[in-house]
């Protein structure tokens, strides 16, 4: 239960921060710095968080390999 659910919220970090990388790259609004209220240490914790999201979902990726069998 406990490995499913830290994929479970890596995976969710790692959507919302596309999500505001998204936002950020159509419009130049920085919705990230906002959400923050202008905290960059808040806004560079958040992304540090969401760059051990991403190794951790790439190790559960290859570890597990869950998509093995869909040939």
């Amino acid at each position: 239960m406990g490995m499913r659910l830290t994929c479970i919220l890596c995976t969710l970090n790692l959507i919302i921060l596309a999500l505001l990388g998204g936002v950020y790259a159509f419009t130049g609004y920085n919705l990230l710095l906002l959400l923050s209220f202008n905290n960059l240490i808040a806004m560079r914790s958040f992304l540090a968080i969401c760059a051990v999201s991403a190794v951790f979902v790439l190790y559960a990726l290859i570890t597990f390999k869950p998509f093995k069998g869909l040939k």
